[in-house]
């Protein structure tokens, strides 16, 4: 059941969670454009699109990979929605966890961007770069989000 802020917060709360889940959206919206791309063109290629392998950063099966992409775009849809209705108040210990694990996330997705550059010789996983320009918009997701608990405390 979501928590609510007691009136006298709200619309301060609102206010400033509005600039976060417009940047959340905006995440949520590039990654799920991705999902549904990469769907198009694994049931109806289309030529207006990437190659389905160009989506495809890992060796993992898209019968696999999908219901794990469709899980977490419901997790960036749910964590938005609570963030634009200013549903909850600031949790810092969450905002410092997700911190930390959104700078290894985009340090990790920016330091394979960089390999895949520097280095091409290393494999198609290092030069897929749908996939990796798209963890780093997973990562900012994360970041934006302990920003939102950081800023809010």
């Amino acid at each position: 059941m979501p928590t609510t802020l007691s009136p006298s917060l709200a619309p301060s709360a609102g206010r400033r969670a509005r600039p976060h889940a417009v940047l959340l959206a905006a995440c949520t919206v590039l990654f799920g454009l991705r999902v549904f791309a990469q769907a198009v063109q694994y049931v109806q290629p289309s030529p207006y699109l990437p190659p389905f392998e160009a989506f495809q950063g890992s060796a993992l099966p898209y019968a696999l990979l999908l219901p794990a992409q469709v899980l977490i775009l419901s997790v960036m849809i749910r964590a938005t929605v609570s963030v634009a209705q200013a549903r909850q108040g600031p949790r810092p210990a969450r905002g410092r966890l997700l911190a930390r694990l959104g700078a290894l996330y985009l340090a990790a997705a920016l330091l394979r961007i960089a390999l895949g550059l520097a280095l091409p010789e290393l494999g198609a996983w290092f030069r897929a770069w749908i996939p990796a320009v798209l963890h780093v918009v997973l990562a900012a997701f994360v970041l934006l989000l302990a920003d939102r608990h950081l800023r809010s405390a």
